[in-house]
């Protein structure tokens, strides 16, 4: 697909999915000694979050995983749709689509891992992180640099902002 082909489906996006595990995290599960469970987010990818929701895009998360270190990251970000423990993202992500009038070619999705592969598939805009699956990688329209948890959300929002033509108006607010 050509770099024209995505500039032209981000005009019609109006959503992004994310998983949460190896895309807004490393993929990795810590657990501290009281056997509570912790993860790592990136504060750039928050601020692409930010961006994006600037440019009138929601943000929504998909995973397969139930956390409540999730739904307080998503409530700091102002994420409003967040959906725990399915595994069954296509399932999930249509549900979402059709609870706002959506088509899933109006939605972005990255994901990880194999549970995320029909929901990148039907996406408009399908992406991955750099060190997602090879299958995932195979399916994305397009791939970040930065592998989950360090950046690759922040790239993904910044990237579709600049398909859209407003990633220097939205990185003007901060002249």
């Amino acid at each position: 697909m050509t770099m024209n082909d995505l500039s032209m489906r981000a005009q019609k996006i109006r959503m992004l999915a994310l998983d949460v595990d190896g895309v807004l995290t490393d993929g990795c599960i810590y657990y501290g000694s009281e056997g509570e469970e912790l993860k790592s987010f990136s504060i750039k990818d928050g601020l692409g979050i930010k961006l994006l929701q600037q440019d009138e895009i929601e943000v929504v998360i998909i995973t397969g995983r139930s956390s409540e270190i999730v739904a307080r990251r998503a409530q700091e970000l102002g994420i409003a749709e967040v959906v725990q423990g399915r595994e069954d993202k296509i399932t999930a992500l249509r549900e979402i689509c059709s609870h706002r009038q959506l088509n899933t070619d109006q939605c972005a999705y990255m994901g990880d891992d194999l549970p995320d592969l029909a929901a990148v598939r039907a996406a408009g805009i399908g992406m991955a992180p750099a060190d997602a699956a090879d299958q995932l990688r195979a399916a994305a329209d397009w791939i970040s640099e930065f592998n989950g948890g360090a950046g690759a959300v922040r790239q993904a929002c910044e990237q579709l902002l600049s398909w859209r033509g407003s990633l220097k108006q939205r990185l003007a607010d901060f002249d």
